[in-house]
């Protein structure tokens, strides 16, 4: 049975030493796909190289909100352009960060709905980024999806069930990380419990947020097996349910990727 590693960050200083590795770790443990996820869209040729360095590794073009004033000038043409070649499978990671605030809000949002510009233009889904911001986060997106549809994923979700049960209802998609299988996410897991199985998807974040046993360690793709395996439990099912239901999901919500022969 095989997993998708929807989120990550391979272009981080993190992996520069051993990256071969760490794929290959991904591979072993079963993640045929993987995808790494653009901060600066100034820095996509970076990004882009490490795609096309190994052919299950796909990437995104986008501008994270903690980079939003670096970027601010930039139209949805600039996202465009970068997602018209063929390993480049979303916009993003894009939205709305107001715990660091490392850029103003205004420039933030501005950001965001010019990647949700590029996500309509392209086809391709955006990676939404929401950390204590759920208010604003919805607002904007409902604002958005009435103003022309487009697909997307709440990734890495560790906010309030209000925002999960928006994005739902928007037809959004919600990725969980090594946050659930935190002690004391119990929340989460409850949430996570909850979510349509059509709408689920794992992700590691890495080199972030990884997930027990590993916790306090750097985050690799390999371990987006962990975080399934905690979300099966939580949800009652096999873990091969969740490997397949989590990978059909993302096939489905990533179009542009091949799927494993």
């Amino acid at each position: 049975m095989t997993l998708v590693d929807s989120h990550c960050h391979l272009d981080f200083p993190d992996f520069a030493a051993e990256l071969d590795d760490v794929v290959q770790r991904a591979r072993d443990a079963g993640v045929t796909r993987l995808v790494t996820i653009s901060t600066r869209l100034k820095r996509f040729d970076e990004i882009r190289a490490i795609a096309e360095r190994y052919d299950d590794v796909y990437c995104s073009a986008g501008t994270h909100p903690h980079n939003a004033s670096e970027e601010v000038e930039l139209l949805p043409e600039a996202y465009v352009a970068a997602a018209a070649h063929p390993k480049c499978v979303a916009i993003g990671e894009a939205g709305l960060d107001f715990f660091y605030d490392n850029a103003p809000r205004a420039d933030q949002e501005a950001g965001f709905r010019t990647q949700i510009e590029a996500a309509r233009r392209t086809g391709l889904p955006l990676v939404i980024h929401s950390r204590d911001a759920e208010d604003d986060t919805a607002r904007i997106l409902r604002e958005e999806m009435a103003a022309g549809r487009f697909d997307a994923i709440l990734h890495c979700f560790s906010s309030k069930r209000e925002l999960a049960e928006a994005g739902v209802e928007l037809g959004l998609y919600v990725s969980f990380s090594g946050i659930l299988t935190f002690k004391r996410s119990e929340e989460l897991r409850a949430i996570a419990a909850d979510i349509p199985a059509d709408r689920l998807l794992v992700e590691t974040d890495a080199p972030y947020l990884a997930p027990m046993p590993h916790r306090g360690k750097r985050n690799e793709p390999a371990f987006v097996v962990e975080t399934a395996r905690v979300l099966a439990e939580t949800r009652g099912v096999a873990p091969e349910e969740i490997h397949r239901v989590t990978s059909e999901n993302f096939f489905r919500l990533f179009p542009a990727v091949s799927r494993p022969e």
